[in-house]
């Protein structure tokens, strides 16, 4: 691997993780799931949950 290459690796993993972090911290209810592809992250998908609760009783 050339150093341009390794470059460009570092790059796009900084962007993977950046974008995963993203879907973590954004997320209170749900899961991420990240999907590779022969090694390499292709995908990245949130699923988010939103609940509410019901209303509490007064006696």
């Amino acid at each position: 691997m050339t150093a341009t290459t390794q470059l460009h690796a570092a790059v796009d993993d900084q962007k993977v993780l950046a974008a995963i972090a993203e879907a973590l911290k954004s997320i209170q209810f749900g899961a991420v799931e990240i999907t590779l592809h022969n090694g390499q992250v292709v995908q990245i998908e949130r699923k988010e949950k939103i609940r509410f609760q019901p209303p509490t009783r007064t006696s």
